[in-house]
């Protein structure tokens, strides 16, 4: 069965009014493989640096970007179970999400509870599997300790707060003034990221130093984040958001970063340090993808019992993919900014 599937492209650095939408035929999935309908994908830093071409190891332009979907199986390749057909499923994809169909393996799909909204879902996919991760994974901080959350409103960050809070941990979450009140309602005390003494208040909340400090900013604030760890605590970073808009190689902020941490987790001291690395171990594709549907089942089990409140700043249609990036970069909007199928609201 061919499917005319509506793609959004980036065909290289462009603002984001020079994405270009094209309609094309996608062949009947091939063996192992299925064709998904979207029903909700999202706008990440991911997609905001591939714009400017600053990501690491994305495709060479043009080419169609979205990491991940929420979608139901209109069509099974061969060795497929075709009862898969109209079930609703999640997956990682890295690019080629920002479509209205996509052929995906099927190996990548992560069964999605019954009666979730596909937006809410979206909103807990890379974001929510990177948290639970970073928290369980590598910090792994026991009931009872505190951890600090840079960016505490964004997509990551908002969930970091709520699987923190869940877990019995305090957190302290750096946010821009305006979005406190969510910072707080997510049941963390907010700093404001724009002070200049930032790292002091901080310290003021905690004085015996942070179990954890989950840091996405990198560059010269890393040092901050490494001095306000308790003795054995545990530093995570997972971006170089403050290397956003610098020219040259988008690599150097990631590269410098790896040696900072390296020399810091190896030093003689009891504390440690990690670069967060959603993709580490995918060379072992069943075991990265195992281990993968084992984290988001679990996440997504917390999302279905209430436990996870998605954060949806904005519902955009496919077709509106240059305003929602727009808006995602505005840095105005609490949550995550998510593309529906065309015709919806």
């Amino acid at each position: 069965m061919t499917v005319t599937a509506t793609q959004i492209v980036m065909p290289g650095p462009v603002e984001p009014h020079g994405l270009q939408q094209r309609e094309i035929d996608l062949p009947a999935p091939s063996a192992g493989h299925v064709t998904l309908r979207m029903e909700a994908t999202g706008v990440s830093f991911a997609e905001q640096q591939m714009r400017l071409g600053r990501y690491y190891d994305q495709p060479p332009f043009p080419f169609v970007p979205g990491y991940d979907v929420v979608g139901t199986v209109v069509a099974t390749g061969p060795g497929v179970d075709p009862d898969l057909t109209g079930r609703r499923f999640a997956a990682v994809t890295k690019t080629g999400a920002w479509a209205s169909h996509l052929l995906l393996d099927a190996a990548d799909l992560v069964a999605v509870p019954d009666g979730l909204d596909p937006a809410g879902v979206e909103t807990v996919l890379v974001n929510g599997i990177t948290a639970w991760q970073m928290l369980h994974g590598l910090a792994k901080v026991r009931r009872g300790g505190t951890i600090v959350v840079l960016g505490a409103n964004g997509g990551v960050g908002s969930t970091l707060l709520q699987l923190a809070r869940h877990a019995g941990i305090t957190v302290i979450g750096t946010a821009a003034e305006r979005h406190h009140h969510l910072v707080r309602a997510l049941g963390a005390t907010p700093v404001d990221y724009r002070d200049p003494d930032m790292y002091e208040k901080i310290r003021a909340l905690v004085p015996g130093g942070a179990d954890a400090v989950f840091d996405h900013v990198g560059g010269a604030g890393l040092k901050r984040s490494w001095q306000t760890l308790r003795r054995d605590g545990t530093l995570v970073s997972y971006g170089a958001a403050s290397a956003k808009n610098d020219d040259g190689n988008a690599q150097l902020p990631f590269l410098a970063a790896y040696a900072r941490i390296k020399q810091w987790h190896y030093s003689p001291n009891a504390r440690r340090a990690y670069l967060y690395n959603f993709w580490d171990g995918v060379k072992q594709r069943d075991t990265f993808r195992a281990r993968l549907r084992d984290d988001l089942t679990a996440v997504l089990g917390l999302l279905a019992e209430g436990v996870l409140v998605p954060q949806v700043a904005a519902r955009l249609p496919l077709g509106r993919a240059a305003d929602a990036m727009v808006l995602a970069e505005s840095r105005t909007v609490a949550g995550k900014v998510v593309l529906i199928p065309d015709g919806r609201s």
